[in-house]
């Protein structure tokens, strides 16, 4: 089963960079077309930037295949509340134009104002269902060898543990 849980961790922090790189993107367009406008809106962009690049930099080195990974789901469930924050600004900051509710995303595929942010949101929403479920799948992987631990089942014998023989 661990090989399962593995193959789960490395395409949901694949999906992670994924969706965190596509959003960078298209704030930084953002904070490049609007740099002289007011610091309000730039701060939630800042912010949102800032999720989004830590969140690729956490991708990047718990991508790498350890098991130690499995047990960074605090840190997991932190990113995905931010990211949630970020969809909330995001949310936020769109009533000001005229593209219809938050959750009519037909305008993505347009190259139009509307299109980016309908972009940019659908992505941090998605970004921070998948940062959850990786915690969900670090939680799970935990408990699952605490689980196989307390029913006596040690694994390898650890240098400098006594044996219970």
């Amino acid at each position: 089963m661990p090989v399962v849980s593995r193959l789960v961790s490395i395409v949901l922090r694949v999906a992670e960079i994924a969706f965190a790189a596509v959003v960078a993107g298209l704030i930084g367009y953002y904070l490049h077309q609007f740099r002289h406008v007011d610091a309000w809106p730039q701060a939630r962009w800042i912010y949102t930037e800032v999720v989004a690049g830590l969140s690729m930099l956490l991708g990047l080195i718990w991508l790498i295949p350890f098991s130690s990974g499995f047990f960074s789901w605090p840190f997991d469930v932190i990113i995905s509340l931010a990211w949630f924050a970020a969809f909330g600004l995001l949310v936020d900051a769109i009533h000001k134009l005229n593209c219809g509710s938050i959750w009519q995303w037909h305008f993505v595929g347009d190259h139009t104002t509307c299109g980016r942010w309908k972009a940019a949101e659908a992505f941090s929403f998605l970004s921070a269902i998948v940062w959850m479920a990786s915690a969900l799948v670090g939680l799970w992987f935990t408990f699952r060898v605490r689980g196989a631990n307390a029913d006596g089942y040690h694994g390898r014998r650890r240098f400098g543990r006594r044996s219970a023989v």
